[in-house]
């Protein structure tokens, strides 16, 4: 679902899908940037800052 609402998410699918990522690929990639951040969420007790949701350099 994040993939496809309006968002930062949604954006950074996007991103991938223009760099000539598979649909497959970007949405597993997105799935782990969800997890990733979930869990640092969870151990830290930050809050969401989708200005630091930047596509890794490969």
């Amino acid at each position: 679902m994040a993939s496809v609402r309006p968002g930062p998410f949604q954006d950074f699918y996007q991103a991938l899908l223009t760099k000539g990522m598979k649909p497959t690929m970007a949405r597993l990639t997105l799935a782990r940037k969800i997890a990733a951040i979930t869990l640092t969420l969870w151990k830290k007790g930050a809050h969401f800052d989708a200005e630091k949701l930047k596509p890794q350099a490969a």
